[in-house]
């Protein structure tokens, strides 16, 4: 049975895609922030773990009771887009922001890395479209931004780490997803984010360079 790990799986993309992947027969592992989100993952047939990825303790101990897995997907989903305007940025939103983004990917990826290599599997980070450089036409979400592209580079450099031992690295664009981050309006469901994601996965060849990918598995520019 193969087995998924879900980094943020509470509500929206993450609890969707630990909802088909559990639909599929496979065994899922999922982390939330909360004792009642984590009841919830369980009804679904997961193996549920609390986990605030703003804690050094907790992205540990992750960690430690991971070990020896061996992970044919792990997706880092857990992410806040923060301050909705673009003017001087407060401490606290920075922190929040980068604390969230890129900071526990830090901590997490060379966690989770070698537990996909035992499996010669895909390694995902749900970035976004708005942290390419190379495609970017708008200021807007300036701190959200930066904070993606920073994302794609700690992955870029997981690959390079971790490529040659059979890890394939994926950062997805999920689209503009009817989420609580998307909001009412956005194009797609959450549904259609995820399945788009998890059929991206399962058809990319292995990969030693890290990619970048539309959930629909659309080529981006880093």
């Amino acid at each position: 049975m193969p087995t998924a790990l879900i980094i943020g799986a509470s509500r929206g993309i993450g609890h969707e895609i630990v909802r088909q992947y559990r639909h599929d027969g496979w065994r899922v592992i999922a982390t939330a922030r909360k004792p009642d989100d984590c009841e919830t993952l369980k009804q679904l047939g997961a193996e549920a773990h609390l986990l605030d990825v703003t804690d050094v303790e907790g992205c540990a101990g992750i960690g430690w009771k991971l070990d020896d897995e061996k992970l044919d997907v792990a997706i880092l989903n857990a992410g806040v887009f923060g301050p909705r305007h673009d003017g001087f940025p407060s401490q606290q939103d920075f922190d929040t922001v980068m604390h969230t983004n890129v900071l526990a990917a830090m901590r997490l990826l060379p966690i989770l890395a070698p537990l996909v290599a035992h499996a010669q599997g895909k390694l995902a980070v749900l970035s976004s479209h708005m942290g390419s450089l190379s495609e970017r036409n708008s200021p807007r979400g300036s701190l959200y931004r930066a904070s993606k592209a920073a994302l794609n580079s700690v992955l870029i450099d997981t690959a390079l780490l971790h490529g040659p031992q059979g890890v394939s690295c994926v950062a997805f664009h999920p689209g503009w997803v009817r989420t609580e981050m998307g909001g009412d309006g956005a194009d797609i469901s959450p549904e259609e984010s995820a399945a788009g994601i998890r059929a991206t996965l399962a058809s990319l060849a292995p990969t030693q360079e890290a990619v970048f990918r539309n959930y629909d598995g659309k080529p981006i520019g880093w």
